[in-house]
């Protein structure tokens, strides 16, 4: 039997990590995930020298370079606080791997020490918060893509959908191919392109087939594919980080 993961009581501070993508492409996804947490009484610390957690060098086989780009972001976060991150690619990366990466060296305390804070932001928000929210939004039907990364390596498949569940306008409906990747992978896309085509169009076709109206996903890598490809196909459909979709809906 699988063991019960136990969380802490809600903090009074924490620190939010917000990822390369919500930087770069995302950044309301990020100023909305750090808004749902103030809104639950929450003081927000942004470090601002934060970077990348280094995954993409890490899972591309260059572990030095992850390295120096990770130990970067290991002295952002002094204070025994939970880490926050709007994703569960780069927190399944700073939780599972870091540990990992470190093995061995001088900084591997305090790589295992950052990683046991590590939370995604839905899961703070469903096991911390015990987060209730009050639909102010339209009546509709969404899909919900959790990524791979969350699903399996940090095994929080339930956590997004429990928050939707929680917006009494929003009907939820399951795609077919909920647990399939939607073929980003980071570089993988870029290494082998005409197998990440494949895999998000079987993406895109299932989520359109559900009848949704939108879909929403907690990873801006995921959100950021399926979305071109509903875009590339001059499709309707379009998603939103699961983050900015709550905020909206509930403000």
């Amino acid at each position: 039997m699988t063991p019960v993961k136990l969380y802490p009581p809600k903090s009074e501070k924490v620190y939010f990590f917000g990822t390369c993508l919500v930087d770069m492409f995302y950044p309301e996804a990020g100023l909305d995930g750090i808004r749902l947490l103030e809104r639950e009484g929450i003081e927000v610390l942004f470090p601002e020298d934060q970077t990348c957690c280094g995954q993409p060098a890490y899972t591309s086989g260059y572990q030095s370079e992850a390295r120096a780009v990770a130990a970067a972001q290991l002295k952002l976060f002094p204070e025994p606080w939970p880490i926050i991150v709007p994703s569960g690619s780069c927190g399944g990366m700073m939780r599972t791997h870091y540990s990992q990466l470190f093995a061995g060296t001088d900084q591997e305390s305090l790589a295992g020490e950052v990683a046991s804070r590590v939370y995604e932001l839905t899961e703070y928000l469903v096991h911390v918060c015990h987060l209730q929210l009050d639909d102010r939004g339209r009546a509709e039907t969404v899909a919900m893509h959790t990524s791979c990364s969350a699903r399996r390596e940090m095994g929080l498949a339930e956590t997004g959908p429990m928050l939707l569940a929680r917006l009494g306008q929003v009907k939820l409906v399951e795609q077919e191919r909920a647990a399939e990747c939607c073929g980003f992978g980071g570089t993988f896309a870029v290494r082998h392109p005409e197998v990440s085509a494949a895999m998000v169009e079987d993406k895109v076709q299932a989520i359109e087939a559900t009848g949704a109206s939108h879909f929403v996903s907690s990873d801006c890598g995921c959100l950021m594919n399926i979305n071109g490809r509903f875009e590339h196909q001059k499709k309707a459909i379009q998603g939103e980080h699961i983050a900015s979709y709550l905020w909206r809906r509930t403000s």
